[in-house]
């Protein structure tokens, strides 16, 4: 695929403007159903169980899909692709308003999950087509903030819409918003070349394998708590099968979905593992977090609010600026500099809350967060540049599968290692209070962060 030619000075802000619209709403989509489940139960006479699908099937079409999208853009055009993956979500997110019954609205925000993973790829992706390389930091940093922002939103706008109108106003003004997007990014926008013959070869037995293995994966990862535990190894055991003819596959194929060579790069190699590592971190702060708050400190639900949104606050508000000094000090120095920051916080989170309260908690989630914001900013901005533009695509959807995968790990496993925090301080001769699950968890944390560290340093060298 061919260089985008890059518009002058004045015309890239509108069209970075444009991008982080489109990059705001799939991580709003992620937040703002969450609030509407106790509603769907009622509304639909559904058990808890069959409403989580709501978010479940969402999280598992993302995941599946951003691959495919990814380097399908690389193959037929990104800002083609990315208009059909906003269309595709304004169109979802509209017939969810409407939903029926509890699983065509299910259907519909699996189909939203498809258009997410193309507007998640993308338009990342497209920052290198846009923007001048001495400004893709800033542009990065920015679409961190915005990410953050829809993250934080979400559940406020949600709640607010459920109380004024009724849950399907959360999914009616996702298909406002989104279709909004649309028209401004198709005026905006550059045209993509010709489709060229290339596009007859697009790897479709390869995308089944990959969306197989992820499916089971997360599968596994996001209901292994609900399944007989036969049917959580059977599932580990079809991804790891799965992933293993996909890497065959994949070597043999003259058309490849994702070209190995690429993995064996190291600063992308690195990158994706730090990456779904931090990630996992970042994932721990909110999954644990309400249930300390709660249990060790006795915070009411208004307060425990009001604690948690301070990590999306200084993720908003770092995001832009953290872009700046990657342009201006390079991303290595930013990179380490964040991940330094994530390794302390952790270290915080451990013993600070236990010695300070709520003040301990809420300095180390900053310090935590403020690394992230940072660490994410740099990563991205390394990664797209180390690679050519007609892998863009695909590579930038490999950097939003590892998050994805990451945050699915961190409410998994770092949960799971939370809940049996106490027993596992006993195992050890340790105190087994209400700070065990704490400490023991971030202080596995803190050793994920180090191993990025160690990562950070292998793909530089």
């Amino acid at each position: 695929m061919s260089e985008v030619a890059l518009p002058q000075e004045g015309r890239y802000w509108p069209q970075l403007a444009a991008l982080s619209l489109a990059m705001v709403l799939p991580s709003l989509g992620t937040s703002i159903a969450n609030v509407a489940l106790p509603n769907l139960a009622t509304s639909f006479g559904a058990p808890m169980a069959d409403v989580q699908w709501v978010v479940i099937s969402y999280l598992l079409s993302v995941t599946c899909f951003i691959i495919p999208a990814g380097r399908l853009g690389d193959m037929i055009g990104r800002s083609r692709l990315l208009l059909v993956g906003m269309t595709l979500f304004a169109a979802a997110s509209a017939a969810s308003a409407i939903a029926p019954s509890l699983w065509f609205l299910i259907g519909a925000r699996a189909v939203q999950g498809v258009g997410a993973a193309a507007m998640m790829a993308l338009t990342v992706a497209m920052v290198g087509d846009l923007m001048p390389k001495g400004r893709i930091g800033s542009a990065m940093g920015l679409l961190g903030t915005v990410s953050a922002v829809g993250t934080a939103l979400g559940p406020t706008l949600g709640g607010a819409l459920i109380a004024a109108f009724g849950w399907p106003a959360v999914f009616a003004v996702l298909g406002v918003l989104s279709g909004l997007s649309l028209v401004i990014s198709r005026s905006l926008f550059p045209t993509d070349p010709p489709v060229s013959h290339q596009t007859i070869g697009y790897d479709g037995t390869g995308t089944a394998l990959l969306a197989l293995a992820l499916l089971a994966l997360s599968s596994a990862l996001t209901l292994g708590a609900r399944l007989p535990s036969l049917a959580g190894v059977a599932l580990v055991a079809l991804s790891a099968l799965s992933i293993v003819a996909f890497v065959l596959h994949e070597a043999r194929t003259p058309s490849p979905l994702v070209r190995m060579e690429l993995l064996r790069e190291r600063t992308l190699g690195m990158g994706l593992l730090s990456m779904a590592l931090v990630s996992a971190i970042v994932m721990t702060t909110l999954v644990v977090g309400p249930f300390y708050l709660s249990e060790a400190l006795s915070l009411e639900p208004i307060q425990i609010g009001f604690v948690m949104s301070v990590g999306p606050a200084v993720a908003a508000l770092t995001g832009a600026p953290a872009g700046r000094l990657v342009d201006s000090l390079g991303a290595f120095r930013v990179m380490v500099a964040g991940l330094l920051a994530v390794a302390a916080g952790s270290i915080f989170l451990a013993f600070l809350p236990g010695w300070f309260g709520v003040s301990g908690y809420v300095v180390s989630l900053t310090v935590i967060t403020f690394g992230y914001a940072l660490f994410q900013a740099a990563n991205t901005t390394a990664v797209m540049q180390s690679v050519t533009s007609d892998t863009r695509g695909v590579t930038s959807a490999m950097l939003g599968l590892s998050r994805n995968l990451g945050l699915i790990s961190g409410a998994s496993a770092m949960g799971a290692i939370y809940a049996m925090g106490p027993r596992i301080a006993e195992a050890l001769g340790l105190v087994a209070g209400d700070e065990a699950g704490l400490r023991i968890t971030f202080i596995v944390a803190a050793g994920l962060a180090a191993l990025a560290l160690c990562a950070n340093f292998r793909g530089r060298g």
